[in-house]
């Protein structure tokens, strides 16, 4: 049986998207690395991690990318972005009645609520000031890029809660991991 005949912009996507199944895979062993290869790094390791850093997205600060690289990354199953004026759809509140229930005070930029796991697994929410990050996020996150925020700044955190916050963006990892993403 023969493939069909791809277009340029459709064998590119494949190719693409392969790649960063080559990344993730990367990641997940542990050793992917973004920086400086390690001394003891492979052929093969050093070529994975050339791809990496080459692969398009959406570059954002807090992307872990190289200036950041002494910070560790955060993994995170989904994430929510509250503003003045616009509230995701699922919640019946306003954003300053989403202040008060989280326990801060209303900003002009708005809340991250980045939802990931504490000790011993259990779900937690941290409220970040970090909405440009998150933002980044969302727009990587919308095209299937599986990217990591670094763990924010002491400053940046306004408090952590038990729990997830919802309704919540998933991250590609999550949703893969749920099987979300092969329903689609």
């Amino acid at each position: 049986m023969t493939r069909p005949a791809l277009t340029q912009n459709e064998y590119l996507s494949e190719v693409e998207r392969l790649a960063r199944e080559v990344r993730s895979a990367a990641w997940e062993e542990g050793w992917l690395c973004y920086g400086h290869d390690p001394e003891d790094a492979t052929t093969l390791q050093r070529a994975v991690n050339a791809l990496a850093r080459v692969l398009q997205h959406h570059h954002f600060p807090g992307d872990g990318c190289v200036e950041e690289e002494d910070r560790p990354l955060v993994e995170l199953v989904g994430v929510v972005i509250i503003r003045p004026g616009a509230m995701p759809s699922a919640l019946d509140e306003t954003y300053e009645q989403a202040c008060l229930r989280i326990g801060v005070e209303p900003r002009e930029e708005g809340w991250a609520l980045w939802n990931t796991w504490g000790k011993g697994q259990s779900r937690m929410t941290m409220v970040v000031s970090a909405v440009d990050t998150t933002d980044g996020l969302l727009a990587n996150w919308s095209r299937g890029v599986d990217i990591l925020p670094v763990q924010p700044l002491p400053s940046q955190v306004a408090l952590i809660q038990q729990g997830w916050a919802g309704p919540m963006t998933l991250s590609p990892r999550a949703a893969k991991k749920t099987g979300l993403l092969d329903q689609a």
